[in-house]
C-alpha cells in the first residue's frame, strides 16, 4: 500500500515537472506571436509572484528555527554550519573561475558589439572625464578643493565609487538589524535568519519550561510547507503568466530577436559558463560527498529550478526548492531548513560567475587588456559581491558596478548588457538554486553522524 502511494506521488511530482515546462515553451512561443496579449498577463504572473513572496519570511523564520530545534544541541551546529559556509565559498569561487576561462576563450566582446552603442558608451565616459578635468581646473583656479568644487557645481559631482572595503564591512552589517519588522517587511533575510538561529539555540537551553512554544514552531513550520504544496497546484499557470508577460514585453519593445543576435556571443559565453558549473563542477562536489547521481538529484529539483527560471528570484523560490529538496530528492528535513534559507540568501555561483564573465567582457569591449592581477582581482570582487546579493531579480546589475570599479573598467558599459541581463538572470537564478540544493544533500552527512 505504501509503495503504490509512493508511486502515485511520483507520478504526480513528474507529471507537475513536465506541466511547468509546457507553460514556460508555450509562454515563450505566446509572446513571441502575441506580444501585446502576454503582457496583459502581467496581473496573473504578479498575482503568482506575490503569492510566493508572501510565504518567504515566515517560512524562513520558522525553518531555520526548526532545523535548529531538530539538532537538540545547540553545539552541534557549529560543524554543519562550517560545512555549509566552506560549500558556499568554494563552489562561487570555482564558478568564478569557469566564468573567467570561458570568456577568456570565446572572447565574446572582440567585434560584437554594435559600434553605435560602444560609441555612445564612449561618449558618456568622455562626458565624465571632461567633467574630472573641469574640477580640476576650477579648484587650481580658485584655489579650493575638489570637494568645496563638488559641493558649488553639484553636475560636476562625480558617482561615488564602491569599495571593496566598503563590500566588506556591508557583509558584516547585514547581519545585523535594528528593526527586525523593517528587514522582514523588506524581505532582508540576513538578519532574520541570524535572530531565527540565536533565537532557536537559546531555546534549546531552556527544556521542558518552552515546550509549548518549541511545538508551536515547528506546527507552524509544517503547516507553511502544506501550503507551498497547495500553491504548486496552481504553479504551471501562474509561471505561464509570468513567463509570457516578461517575454511579451521585450518582444513589444521591437528589438528582441536583434539584441539577441547583437549580443549573441557575450549569451553564449554566459551560458556555456552556467552549464558547466550546473553539470559538471557541482555535479562533481554532489558526487565526490554523497556518491549520489547528481543528474537524477537535478532532475528531482526540476520543479525548483523551472520556477527560479521564471520567477528570476532565488528568494522568491525558496518555498518550492525547500519542498523538492526534502520531498523529491529526500534531504533530510534538518538540512533543508538550515542550509536552503541561508543559502537563497548567500550562495549566489551563478551571479558570481555573470559578473566575472560580464566584466571581462566589458574589458574587451573598451579595448582595456587586463592584467593577470588584474583579473584576479575580479575573480574576488565578483565572490564577495556576489555573496552581498539581495536574492531578487537583476542584483547582479547593482554589484556589477563594484567589480567594474575595482579594475577601473568604464561603468557606462554596462549599458551595453542591460538589454539582455533579464533572460541571463533567470539562468543564473536557477544555477544558484541548485548550487543551493546540493549544498544542502551535502551538508546532510554532517547532520546525521
Amino acid at each position: 500500500m505504501a509503495t503504490a502511494t509512493s508511486q502515485a506521488n511520483g507520478k504526480s511530482k513528474s507529471h507537475l515537472t513536465l506541466w511547468i515546462l509546457a507553460a514556460i515553451l508555450l509562454a515563450i512561443v505566446f509572446s513571441l506571436w502575441w506580444p501585446t496579449a502576454a503582457e496583459n498577463l502581467h496581473a496573473g504572473g504578479e498575482i503568482f509572484l506575490r503569492l510566493l513572496k508572501m510565504m518567504v519570511v515566515p517560512l524562513v523564520v520558522t525553518s531555520v528555527m526548526s532545523g535548529i530545534l531538530g539538532m537538540g544541541d545547540v553545539r552541534k551546529l557549529g560543524k554543519p554550519g562550517g560545512l555549509a559556509l566552506a560549500y558556499y565559498l568554494t563552489t562561487t569561487v570555482l564558478a568564478v573561475i569557469v566564468g573567467l576561462i570561458v570568456v577568456n576563450v570565446l572572447k565574446p566582446g572582440v567585434g560584437t558589439v554594435p559600434e553605435s552603442a560602444i560609441a555612445a558608451a564612449k561618449v558618456r565616459q568622455q562626458s565624465e572625464e571632461f567633467k574630472g578635468k573641469l574640477r580640476r581646473h576650477l579648484a587650481e583656479k580658485t584655489g579650493l578643493e575638489e570637494s568645496q568644487v563638488n559641493k558649488a557645481l553639484t553636475p560636476l559631482a562625480p558617482e561615488e565609487k564602491k569599495t571593496i572595503q566598503v563590500v566588506l564591512n556591508n557583509l558584516i552589517l547585514m547581519l545585523f538589524t535594528d528593526n527586525l519588522f523593517r528587514s522582514a517587511a523588506q524581505m532582508d533575510l540576513l538578519p532574520l535568519i541570524f535572530f531565527s538561529m540565536v533565537f532557536a539555540g537559546m531555546l534549546t537551553t531552556m527544556g521542558s519550561r518552552v515546550a509549548t512554544l518549541t511545538d508551536m514552531i515547528e506546527q507552524v513550520n509544517d503547516a507553511l510547507m502544506y501550503f507551498v504544496l497547495l500553491l504548486m497546484k496552481i504553479a504551471p499557470l501562474g509561471i505561464f503568466c509570468l513567463v509570457a508577460a516578461r517575454f511579451g514585453q521585450a518582444q513589444a519593445e521591437g528589438k528582441f530577436l536583434e539584441t539577441l543576435e547583437q549580443l549573441a556571443w557575450y549569451m553564449v559565453s554566459v551560458l556555456t559558463g552556467l552549464t558547466i558549473h550546473a553539470l559538471i563542477t557541482l555535479p562533481l562536489i554532489l558526487w565526490f560527498f554523497t556518491r549520489r547521481n547528481p543528474y537524477i538529484f537535478i532532475y528531482q529539483m526540476s520543479q525548483a529550478l523551472l520556477t527560479a527560471f521564471s520567477t528570476a528570484s532565488s528568494s522568491a523560490t525558496l518555498p518550492v526548492t525547500m519542498e523538492c529538496a526534502h520531498q523529491n530528492a529526500n534531504v533530510s528535513e534538518k538540512s533543508t531548513e538550515f542550509v536552503l534559507p541561508l543559502g537563497a540568501t548567500v550562495n549566489m555561483d551563478g551571479t558570481a560567475l555573470y559578473e566575472a564573465a560580464a566584466a571581462i567582457f566589458i574589458a574587451q569591449v573598451a579595448a582595456h587588456d587586463l592584467s593577470m592581477y588584474q583579473q584576479i582581482i575580479v575573480a574576488i570582487t565578483a565572490t564577495l559581491a556576489a555573496i552581498g546579493a539581495a536574492g531578487i531579480p537583476e542584483a547582479g546589475l547593482v554589484t556589477m558596478v563594484i567589480v567594474l570599479n575595482a579594475v577601473g573598467l568604464p561603468l557606462e558599459y554596462i549599458g551595453l548588457i542591460l538589454s539582455v541581463d533579464w533572460l541571463l538572470d533567470r539562468f543564473r537564478t536557477a544555477v544558484n538554486v541548485l548550487g543551493d540544493s546540493m549544498g544542502a544533500a551535502v551538508v546532510e552527512r554532517t547532520l546525521e553522524s
